[in-house]
């Protein structure tokens, strides 16, 4: 049996214009912006596994952490428990752009 892989693109974003219109009840800001994408981005992918394990690879790899508080992790972590999936998953993050650039989500 092959090998199942999910693999998603996380491009760049770049916003054009970004303007506070307001203050929610909970404290965030009410927000109205344009964004475009850029061809440029990280990319993730995950394969099913035993347990869940995140590499990391690309040219800024190196300022991320793997540990427990890595984002993707986290993500990792709260989707398999908001759905009662208990099956593990190789996760890669191949991060192309630089941390903190403000280029992404």
């Amino acid at each position: 049996m092959a090998e199942k892989a999910v693999n998603a693109a996380a491009p760049a974003k770049i916003n054009l214009y970004l303007h506070v219109t307001g203050k929610r009840s909970d404290g965030f800001h009410l927000l109205d912006s344009l964004v475009v994408f850029a061809g440029v981005g990280d990319s993730v992918t995950a394969r099913p596994a035993g347990a869940l394990s995140l590499r990391l690879n690309g040219p800024f790899a190196g300022a991320l952490g793997p540990g427990p508080d890595n984002m993707v992790l986290a993500a990792a972590r709260t989707l398999a428990a908001e759905t009662g999936v208990s099956a593990g998953a190789e996760i890669t993050l191949t991060k192309n752009l630089p941390v903190a650039s403000g280029m992404g989500g």
